[in-house]
């Protein structure tokens, strides 16, 4: 699994004209699933994320998650983290998971995130979606399970 980490002060998702899900203060999660993921993989990368110190204490450092200061996640499935552009113009998604794979290890993903944390909002798997956000510092993590 591949993910996108973006501390952000919001964070929305639509589909079309349907709102499915938004967060105040937290991370925006880009979720890549690869051919090779399984239930370890979630389970790392669910820990990893939830207390991941990128959020500044009373000080100014990056000492607190965002378990520590009650903030909400927003996962989003993307599949073109798995893009291959070495060759041609066109990426190639093999290492992608299939489809029916990796909606499942998306939802299994969701609701590992959702045993650490409050408020947990997502987008909609497999859906054309226009993710709006306000990403705070800039504050950018790239988590690999495969490379951890």
């Amino acid at each position: 699994m591949k993910a996108v980490i973006q501390r952000v002060s919001e964070a929305s998702v639509t589909v079309g004209e349907r709102a499915c899900g938004s967060i105040e203060k937290g991370l925006l999660v880009y979720l890549g699933i690869g051919r090779e993921d399984g239930a370890a993989d979630i389970s790392w990368l669910a820990e990893k994320i939830t207390c991941l110190r990128i959020f500044e204490d009373d000080f100014g450092k990056m000492n607190l998650s965002v378990r520590d200061i009650y903030g909400e996640i927003l996962v989003v499935s993307q599949f073109t983290l798995f893009a291959d552009a070495r060759k041609g113009r066109r990426p190639s998604y093999s290492e992608a998971a299939d489809p029916s794979l990796a909606n499942e290890l998306y939802e299994a993903f969701k609701k590992e995130i959702i045993h650490h944390m409050a408020k947990v909002e997502s987008g909609e798997f497999g859906a054309n979606m226009d993710v709006r956000y306000v990403n705070n510092g800039p504050v950018t993590i790239i988590l690999d399970t495969k490379n951890p």
